[in-house]
């Protein structure tokens, strides 16, 4: 990646309708490290599609998508493998394995991309399992915890490792009141070095205490992908 050049751009994108249901216009998006982009999305399975396009994981008739420089489509399958590595997500239907402990679903992503050793990667996740307000890391199979508990092991997956890209669906009406704050501290301390953020947003309310720290507002309709005004 070069220097001053955008994390994630979208020059004139339009993504297959018939895989997406997005509508076929231009979509267009800059951002530069450390930036955080909000997009007002009320329809979260909308709000999904378009965060799996950003990751190259959309076909698009028209148009490019960069991700530290790199246009997803003229990438194979081991590039895109270590490339989707440096992205942090939060999805809002969780993707949880029932068959394996929250635990190896929250580390699993990280082990599979990460040379650290184990031991610390299983010590990063705890301290961040502490910092959203879990007593470690739950071992019980996910469809045992609750909603509230799957969304601080989300954020602590989502976080885990060092993310050069955080793309955040809205679980604003499931993380508990006692964990916005580390949410909020968290994702600043990640922009401070460069990691940039696309936060999807269904009411005004989920973000309203981070707004003046957001660098572009969006929304995302059916007609396409609009710039709002930071207020």
């Amino acid at each position: 990646m070069t220097a001053n050049a955008p994390l994630l751009e979208l020059r004139d994108v339009v993504p297959s309708f018939a895989e997406t249901g997005l509508m076929p216009a231009p979509y267009n998006l800059r951002m530069m490290p450390g930036e955080c982009v909000v997009i007002d999305c009320r329809d979260s399975a909308r709000a999904a599609i378009f965060a799996d396009m950003c990751s190259g994981m959309v076909s698009l008739t028209q148009g490019s998508i960069r991700f530290m420089g790199l246009d997803w489509s003229t990438l194979r399958d081991r590039q895109l493998n270590a490339l989707r590595g440096r992205i942090g997500r939060i999805s809002r239907h969780g993707s949880w394995l029932n068959l394996f402990g929250t635990h190896l679903n929250v580390m699993l992503p990280q082990l599979y991309h990460t040379t650290d050793e184990f031991e610390d990667v299983v010590e990063h996740a705890t301290q961040l399992g502490y910092r959203f307000g879990l007593p470690g890391l739950p071992i019980t199979a996910p469809d045992r915890l609750s909603g509230a508990d799957l969304a601080r092991a989300a954020c602590v997956r989502a976080f885990l490792g060092r993310p050069e890209l955080l793309v955040l669906e809205d679980i604003s009406d499931t993380l508990p009141e006692e964990s916005v704050l580390p949410f909020f501290e968290t994702v600043t301390a990640a922009r401070d070095r460069g990691c940039g953020v696309l936060w999807f947003v269904r009411s005004p309310a989920a973000w309203r205490e981070y707004r003046k720290a957001v660098n572009l507002h969006m929304r995302l309709l059916d007609e396409g992908l609009f710039p709002m005004r930071v207020v």
